[in-house]
């Protein structure tokens, strides 16, 4: 397994992708980085929760186990 900048580690490799959100949508998502930052104590960024997000949105379409 390989660890990312940050000492993560991940079963896959990352691929960087560049998307577009709205404002609000942002702001959301960075709320929600702190929360799980602070509830977790671990280094939760606006990447790590899109991929969260995209991972449960695509497991409940049943595109991923």
């Amino acid at each position: 397994m390989e660890k990312d900048e940050k000492g993560h580690t991940h079963t896959e490799e990352l691929k960087e992708v560049t998307i577009e959100l709205e404002e609000d949508q942002v702001e959301a998502l960075e709320e929600l980085a702190a929360q799980y930052r602070k509830r977790l104590g671990q280094d939760w960024d606006l990447g790590s929760v899109v991929r969260l997000a995209v991972g449960d949105f695509l497991t409940r379409l049943g595109k991923m186990t």
